[in-house]
């Protein structure tokens, strides 16, 4: 047979690589409980509300969804005080993210930047729509150069993304930051601040634009249901986005790419005021108990308003790959950084108070 016809470009694609599953540590290392900190899912699963609603919905499975989502985009809307018109929903951020790229930047033409590391979607479909990425590293203690950024900001740059909480570090930048990139930018260039983990700051509006986007035209917000809301395995993500773009969003945007579950367990985790509130709650406790923990361990933690925290292991212990390995058989999954060149970092997702304290007994008697 003769070769598949493929573009160049997807021939040196490589495959995300996802942390390794409770199963697979199950099954591996013989262990029945499996403590999962390595992704940064919500310590208390899914709300209640939620499951009823998916138990009570799936009976509609062989329908389609209302295209455009419209009583989903109408709950968001509501949620953040603004109309309807400027809400885009997707099949996750990945999705949204995709798009933007996909509809405000011409291949070959303009370009998008960005700091480094980021979000891995963010390289990879760029590249895919043949778009120039540039970006700039972080300073070593991860907070953000603003002026290394703007200098890659050109008249043909389109987007500059900016996480906010960062990944992995969890820096935050203050929102004062932000407002001067938001008007230091040309009028033809959109700032898309992606805000996944904003609901775990200890205040939003000392660190979100949200509220203020009417100030800010320039301005995009996304972020997603998989982390304060409970439901990243139902794929849903939505963004605060001018109207011009929005309508051009919905004209190409898949028709039925956020499906019928997913609209309705949305609307009812945004429904579910209490199971939110206290996500958020045994988040920002449990990550005061580690960070302190893990200092009493000798490690160095790096300030983070996120559900996770990203910490330095003590230079006369074990680097990463091992005390990673050592958890692993203890049936403790974290997140080695040795990808972002990091041998003695590890990232730890917050979890219940328990899974916090099983944590730290394990490392007291590892390092």
């Amino acid at each position: 047979m003769s070769p598949i016809p493929m573009r160049s470009l997807v021939r040196g694609f490589k495959p995300y690589t996802a942390g390794l599953s409770i199963d697979e540590i199950r099954e591996k290392y013989g262990i029945e409980r499996v403590i999962k900190l390595a992704s940064n899912e919500n310590p208390l699963g899914t709300s209640p509300l939620v499951q009823h609603t998916l138990e009570t919905h799936v009976g509609l499975a062989f329908r389609y969804p209302q295209a455009g989502n419209p009583r989903l985009v109408k709950a968001i809307a509501a949620h953040h005080g603004v109309s309807p018109s400027r809400i885009i929903v997707g099949d996750g951020s990945d999705e949204v993210i995709d798009l933007l790229f996909r509809i405000c930047v011409e291949p070959g033409v303009n370009n998008a930047v960005a700091f480094m590391p980021c979000f891995g979607i963010y390289t990879t479909q760029a590249a895919l729509c043949g778009v120039e990425l540039r970006q700039t590293p972080v300073n070593a203690d991860f907070s953000f150069p603003w002026d290394n950024l703007l200098k890659l900001v050109d008249d043909k740059t389109s987007l500059v993304f900016v996480t906010t909480p960062d990944n992995p570090s969890g820096y935050t930048p203050p929102v004062a930051e932000l407002e001067t990139l938001a008007k230091a930018l040309p009028d033809t260039c959109l700032l898309v601040l992606d805000e996944a983990y904003m609901d775990f700051t200890d205040d939003e509006a000392d660190y979100s634009l949200a509220k203020r986007l009417d100030e800010f035209p320039n301005v995009i917000i996304s972020r997603t249901f998989s982390k304060s809301f409970g439901m990243a395995g139902l794929r849903l993500g939505y963004a605060i986005v001018p109207e011009e773009l929005a309508d051009h969003y919905w004209r190409v945007r898949l028709p039925f790419s956020v499906n019928l579950m997913a609209e309705e367990a949305g609307i009812a985790a945004l429904q579910d005021v209490a199971f939110h509130d206290e996500t958020v709650r045994v988040v920002r406790e449990g990550r005061a108990w580690l960070t302190g923990e893990l200092t009493k361990l000798g490690c160095r933690v790096f300030p983070s308003q996120s559900n996770f925290l990203m910490f330095e292991l003590p230079a006369d212990g074990p680097n990463a790959a091992s005390l990673f390995e050592d958890l692993l058989r203890r049936g403790i999954i974290l997140r080695p950084l040795t990808c972002y060149g990091l041998p003695r970092n590890l990232r730890v997702s917050v979890g219940t108070a328990e899974e916090n304290t099983m944590l730290i007994n394990a490392m007291r008697e590892l390092l």
